[in-house]
This record gives structure tokens, sequence and C-alpha cells, in this order.
């Protein structure tokens, strides 16, 4: 492949592809993604009312995304290097835009929660080709610029996602604003195909179904001499005790229900070292593992997944606990509750777009005062709620610690991916996106379920107030061991000789 700055020319190709119409492509469904996690939060009220849904099946339309999602990254990863990501983007997409559409029309909360479950996995799908695909087309500046702006899009989704939601419910009511809410993926989802299909390179496939045709011919004309062909190896049996292993630990977390259900926990961890010695025995005996467990010898890659995998469990409850507190504790529509959080959308693209000019001169810098602002923004949440909301004034200054809070999430992400795919070998940038996604949706799993547990026990026993005290103190806990690992990270660096 040869490449100039903004054109990417494909080995057997007669034609050019162009670095940044195959960013925007890659950029759509992370946003849809992130946004079907984000905006259900404010949509539930009016998915129980409208579909007559219990507790129990609203939970699994929460849970039943998450797991399919997190169980499905680090394997789609590792077919995406092997056999193309581009073929695996697209069929993931594709996945993603008709179960949306399943969503929108469901008749039943069985029906939706069937196509919840598909939604992950299209989701699944198509994440860690994202990442793989960034690797490959970019590097140096360019790749740190676009993780920024992955940085901006990740921010922005969350944030928007219930404004969105929030936004649909006003407009067209409880009945059907939530059922819009999945609908308005439908065109965006479909038009990114039609432009992944226009504008991504698809080098591999070709390579691999021009290869197969050769093969094909071969073995017509009893040509021998031209069958030798590299065995692709999946490492079926480690994908599989990967995927149950998630399925373990997420498992008792995102769905609430039998105690013995927490019996998984230790069952999937025992699955995880169970893994890794399967891992290493496979590659002794000159297989190609489904992760090659030598990617964790890059001090980059290994303290950036650590650093995300803690950082999630405790910041993506942040605005999980603003929308239970304005909505139930205050009273706020859902509309509210989504306009909000705007400013911390608007201050986190802002942060993304600088962190992604600095990352290389000083990007573990950055990480560390990221986590830092946002701990000082959940304390300030705290005092604003109690000083100020508790006092009669409005809580729509309540925007104003949220906001702050932006400073370090867009500071952050776009920072920490470029950091912690530095290192990682192009060939498998896919897998290690499903190593590091996995973590963050591990994170989010077990945050959810801990935090939201405190909130609403303290919300049941003593009110909303006390109840985001304790979660926001809970959350801030959580983020002050994210960044002790992100100051071991910069003091490792820094001892190795490396400047940012």
């Amino acid at each position: 492949m040869v490449t100039d700055r903004n054109v990417i020319r494909v080995e057997g190709v007669d034609r050019t592809f162009h670095r940044y119409k195959i960013l925007f492509v890659l950029m759509v469904p992370i946003a849809m993604a992130l946004m079907a996690i984000s905006s259900i939060n404010v949509a539930l009220p009016s998915v129980e009312q409208g579909l007559g849904a219990t507790a129990s099946d609203v939970q699994w339309i929460l849970s039943g995304y998450a797991l399919t999602f997190g169980i499905t990254l680090i394997p789609a990863g590792r077919i995406g290097d092997s056999l193309g990501r581009g073929m695996f983007f697209v069929m993931g997409l594709a996945l993603f835009t008709l179960a949306s559409l399943a969503c929108g029309l469901a008749p039943d909360p069985a029906t939706l929660n069937a196509a919840r479950f598909v939604q992950g996995i299209g989701a699944g799908l198509y994440n860690p080709q994202v990442m793989g695909m960034i690797q490959q087309f970019f590097s140096g500046r360019g790749r740190a610029k676009a993780f920024a702006l992955l940085g901006m899009v990740i921010s922005v989704s969350v944030a928007v996602g219930p404004l969105l939601a929030g936004s649909m419910i006003a407009w067209l009511g409880p009945q059907s604003g939530w059922r819009a809410s999945f609908l308005v993926n439908v065109p965006i989802g479909l038009a990114g195909v039609v432009l992944a299909l226009i504008w991504l390179p698809f080098g591999r496939e070709r390579r691999r179904f021009r290869r197969s045709r050769e093969i094909r011919a071969a073995r017509a004309h009893g040509d021998t001499s031209r069958l030798q062909r590299s065995h692709l190896d999946l490492d079926p049996v480690g994908s599989v005790m990967m995927a149950a292993a998630v399925l373990c630990v997420m498992f008792p977390f995102t769905a609430h229900g039998s105690p013995w259900w927490w019996l998984l926990v230790p069952v999937g961890l025992g699955l995880i070292v169970a893994w890794i010695a399967w891992e290493k025995r496979y590659k002794a005996r000159g297989h190609e593992p489904m992760v090659d467990l030598a990617l964790f010898s890059y001090h980059s890659f290994s303290y950036g997944s650590a650093v995300t995998g803690t950082f999630f469990v405790g910041s993506t409850s942040i605005f999980v606990i603003a929308a239970l507190f304005v909505q139930q504790g205050l009273g706020a529509s859902a509309f509210a509750a989504g306009l909000v959080t705007l400013p911390n959308a608007i201050v986190s693209a802002g942060a993304a777009a600088w962190s992604g000019r600095h990352t290389l001169s000083r990007g573990r810098v950055i990480v560390v005062a990221s986590i830092v602002t946002i701990i000082i923004a959940c304390l300030g949440a705290i005092l604003v709620a109690s000083l100020v909301v508790g006092s009669g004034i409005s809580w729509w200054w309540l925007a104003l610690p949220w906001a702050v809070a932006g400073l370090g999430q867009g500071a952050l992400g776009s920072a920490n991916q470029t950091l912690t795919l530095e290192d990682v070998p192009t060939a498998v940038g896919g897998t290690a996106g499903g190593v590091m996604s996995t973590a963050q949706r591990m994170g989010t799993a077990i945050g959810s379920a801990v935090i939201t547990s405190i909130f609403f026990a303290a919300f049941a026993s003593t009110g909303a107030f006390t109840a985001l005290r304790d979660a926001y103190l809970l959350i801030s806990a959580v983020l002050v061991v994210s960044a002790l690992v992100a100051l071991a990270d910069l003091r490792s660096a820094r001892a190795r000789g490396v400047r940012h």
C-alpha cells in the first residue's frame, strides 16, 4: 500500500481512497452505538408505559445490548484482522441498522429485547474494525487527530443521546417518542452502509477473494504447485472461552435477579485464567491465538487498557445518575434531563480537539489532568446540589459542574485512545481495539450496577440529594484509582525516556 498525505492507494485496485472520507464513514456507527447506550436511560419510562413492560423487561432492555456488545468485541476484532475489517464493518453496521428498525417497530417487550440483543452484536462487530482501520490508515499526528475526532464523537454522542431521546419524547409523546429514538438510526445506518461500500478500500478482502479464485482454478486444472495456502486460524476454542468469561463476569452486574447469579463472577474470572493458559499453549504449538498475549508487553497498551477499564467503571455512571437525579429526584422531564447535559457535549468536543493537537507532546500528562478534572467536577456537583439546588435555587446550575466534567472526558478520550494503541502493530489493531473496548464495556457494566444500586438505596432511605452525594463520592473514589494508574504510566514512560 502506497500512501501520501490524504490519499490511499491499495495494491491491485485501480483507484484512490481518501483518508477523511474513510474517517467520516467510521465515525457514523460509533455515534449510533453510543447513543443507543446513553439515550435509553431517559427513554425507559416511556418504553415501560408504551409497551406495558415489567421491571424485569426494562432491565433486559438495558442489559441485553451491553452483554452481546461486550461478548462480541474481541472475537470480532480478531476476525476483522484476519479476514478483512471493511467487510465486517459493513456487516455489523447493516445488522445494527436492521435491529434498530426492529426495536422501533417492536409490538411487545420480548421483541424489543430480542432486537436489542441483535443491536449489541452488530455494534460489537463493527466497533473494533474502527480502531483497526484508524491504526491501518493513519499514523503519527494524523492518527492522533483521528483519535481526537473519535474522542469528540464519543463524548458528544454520550451526552447528546439523552437530549435526542428526550426531544423526541417531548415532540411525539411517550407512546411514539421512544420508537423514534430507535428509528432515527435506520436512515443514518443505511447511508453509512452505502458510503462504506463506496469509500472503504476493502483491500484485504479483495486479496483474499483473488487468492481463493486462483486456488479454485488451480484445483480445477490439477496444478498442485499453486495450492500452497496459509491456514486461516481463528482459534475457536479461545474465542468461546473468552466470550463465556465476559458473559459470566458481566451478567450478574447487568441482569439483577437471583443471588445465585453472583457465583458466575468467580467462574468468569477462572475462565479468564484458563483462557490465558490456553492462549499461551496455543501459540507455543505454532498456532495463532485469538489474542496474542505479547500485546500486553507493550507498556502503552497495558497501562492504557487499565486506565480505560477503571475509568469506565466510574465515568459512565455520571450521567446515568444525573438523569435519575433530575427526573426522579427533582421531577424534571426527559427533555430537560437531556438539555442540562448539552454544555457537557459542547465542552467535550472542544477538549477532544485540543487534546488531539497535544497528545504526541504531552499525552500522559493530559490523561492524568483529565481524570483529576472529572473528580473535581463530581465533587463540585455535590456542592452545587446541596448548597444551591438544596436551597431552592434553580437546578440548572448543575450544568456548570457537568460541563467541567466534559473538559476531562473529551481530553482523556482523545489522548488515551492514541497512547494505548500507539505501539500496537497495525496487523492486530482490530484485536487490540476489541480488548480495549471490552475493558470499557466490562467497566461500564460493573460501575453502572454498583453505583446505581448505591443511588437507589440512598434514594429510598434518605432522598435524592443524599443519593447523588453517595453515588458521586463512589464515582470519585473509582476515578482516583484510575488517576493512580495513569500516574504510574506517566512515571514509567519517563523512566523509559518517553517524552509524552
